[in-house]
């Protein structure tokens, strides 16, 4: 089972750890406010109160034997960049950094991080997206330039199956799963919708209006399908 590290509990790195813990990973919280600490205790795998600029403490919850590391202070960038160094010196290759501004995010980058986020930014990107197209319900940036977004599915998607939009062909992006109600009979009769996910789309699969899909590609396919298909849906 995946395990991680969330060092730093404000409001981001405790809704990184509780989330995850909540989807059944073992998770490793840590902060030197032990208020924060004694509240999340009982959310997570491990809380641990200890300073991530002490080496030796850092060493003492094992934490090179994690699969990654969220990197959640918001404080201080100076801790931030002096754990980021502890961690790397550890041998913890895998760090996801929150970081304030411009100049923390290019200091990270220069010593090796590669997944840095503003989580605001993030926010912001997301409303804009969803106020240019009503059909997005959720957009993800992910590293390398690529982005994941759960779309409702356009007018000139409905009734093509997805060898026919041949997405991968002409756009460049890859739908990985299709949400879809079901309706279902229950034990005394009546009808239940159910939401069920085929995780394994294919060439023949029809797409049906009211079918959520969520697609993976580069950022910038990604964005052209949003405008696409908001100005499709406009004109209809």
């Amino acid at each position: 089972m995946a395990k991680f590290a969330v060092i730093g509990l404000g409001r981001f790195g405790w809704t990184v750890a509780t989330t995850l813990a909540s989807n059944g990973i073992d998770v490793i919280a840590i902060e030197k406010n032990p208020k924060l600490i004694d509240d999340i205790k009982d959310k997570v795998s491990l809380a641990v109160c200890l300073d991530s600029t002490d080496e030796n403490a850092l060493r003492g919850v094992s934490i090179n034997e994690v699969d990654a590391v969220v990197l959640a202070i918001g404080s201080s960038i100076q801790e931030s960049i002096l754990t980021c160094a502890i961690l790397k010196k550890i041998g913890v290759n895998m760090i996801y950094a929150k970081v304030e501004n411009q100049l923390h995010a290019r200091i990270l980058e220069f010593m090796g991080v590669q997944n840095i986020y503003f989580p605001e930014e993030l926010i912001g990107e997301q409303l804009a997206k969803t106020l240019i197209s009503k059909n997005i319900l959720e957009y993800i940036n992910l590293t390398s330039g690529h982005a994941m977004i759960e779309l409702i599915a356009p007018y000139d998607f409905v009734g093509k199956t997805l060898q026919e939009l041949s997405l991968p062909a002409n756009r460049g992006i890859n739908v990985i799963a299709i949400k879809y109600n079901y309706l279902n009979i229950a034990e005394d009769g009546n009808n239940v919708v159910e939401v069920r996910i085929n995780d394994m789309p294919g060439a023949n699969d029809i797409i049906h209006e009211g079918d959520v899909l969520i697609i993976l590609g580069p950022k910038g396919n990604i964005d052209k399908l949003i405008r696409d298909t908001a100005v499709r849906k406009e004109l209809s």
